[in-house]
């Protein structure tokens, strides 16, 4: 009897031993496992969180070739495009001469190929004397995206005002206020840049094409080079012939011909073209009417967003976006 007992006691024990170890395993398998998805959740973390770094920050090369870097308006656009290219992680290279000048801008886009940019955004001091450089640069496999000013050759796509519609608002602005003032004739003065960038010998046209069928003159364009003192020289010049009125074709022209006004303590009629800090003191003194302001941060954020398309394959078809302009007047 004692020996059953001691027989079964110990089978007892056995089944409880076992039954333990079984426990154990199956607690030890079931750690394991949690363990193992835990490391794959934060595997999968971390190549999400490695994705997501490597597409803030991608290796484009572009420059941005300016007609110079003094005047506002092209400090505005390259803002514009800086701005815009640290929202896209690209690298955007200003690379504006300091004076208006061909064989400077030449020569930037030349050193924008060498440096290995892959697109370069460029205004064109004028139409044609760029147009060599730029063919060269594509036929190295740099893209081409005008901003402002075209050159005669195609692009990708073009940024810019459309600055014959904007002369001819600028003519009806002067108009307008000419005929308040009980003025039906006289003769008006016109400031511009030069007689090869298109897109102030486009303002000019649109500003004649709101005179025709009136009884005012338009005198011959003066040119200023887009420098406020030479234009402000010009623009005395013709208060000395009478004028009723001025119109300055880009900032250097108006901020000259309203310094003008301000000098000679004179009311002749002046309408410009883009703002400046100088523009618009002129314009609350009273020296200037008005300015159409074009949107120069725009033109610089767009042309980066569509560099970036480029360079990822897209093709924009040398579509060309006005991008605007404001009236601004004394508030």
């Amino acid at each position: 009897m004692k020996k059953l007992l001691a027989l079964l006691l110990t089978m007892v024990m056995a089944v409880t031993v076992l039954t333990g170890c079984g426990q154990n395993k199956q607690k030890d398998s079931a750690e394991s496992t949690s363990t193992a998805n835990s490391e794959v959740a934060e595997s999968k973390e971390d190549k999400g969180s490695g994705a997501a770094t490597t597409t803030d920050k991608k290796d484009y090369k572009i420059a941005l070739i300016t007609m110079d870097s003094i005047d506002q308006h092209w400090v505005n656009l390259n803002a514009g495009a800086q701005e815009e290219a640290k929202k896209l992680g690209v690298t955007v290279t200003y690379m504006a001469p300091n004076t208006k000048d061909d064989a400077l801008q030449i020569e930037q886009v030349n050193n924008a190929v060498s440096a290995g940019n892959k697109v370069i955004i460029v205004a064109a001091n004028g139409p044609d004397a760029i147009t060599s450089a730029l063919k060269e640069a594509v036929a190295a496999g740099v893209k081409i995206i005008y901003v402002d000013s075209p050159a005669n050759m195609d692009a990708e796509a073009t940024f810019s005002t459309d600055n014959k519609a904007a002369g001819k608002l600028a003519g009806e602005t002067m108009l307008e206020e000419l005929k308040a003032k009980g003025t039906t004739s006289g003769k008006i003065g016109i400031i511009s840049v030069n007689a090869a960038t298109q897109s102030t010998v486009d303002r000019t046209e649109g500003f004649a094409e709101a005179f025709k069928g009136t009884d005012f003159e338009l005198l011959p364009v003066q040119f200023g080079e887009g420098d406020a003192a030479k234009s402000q020289a010009i623009a005395e010049n013709y208060i000395t012939q009478g004028v009723v009125g001025m119109f300055g074709g880009n900032e250097g022209s108006t901020t000259g011909a309203g310094n003008a006004i301000k000098a000679a303590n004179s009311k002749v009629v002046v309408v410009g073209f883009d703002k400046s800090d100088a523009i618009l003191g002129l314009i609350d003194d009273g020296y200037i009417l008005a300015t159409m302001a074009q949107n120069p941060d725009k033109m610089g954020s767009e042309a980066v967003k569509a560099a970036v398309d480029v360079l990822e394959g897209k093709s924009l078809g040398g579509k060309v976006t006005d991008t605007g302009v404001t009236v601004i007047k004394k508030k």
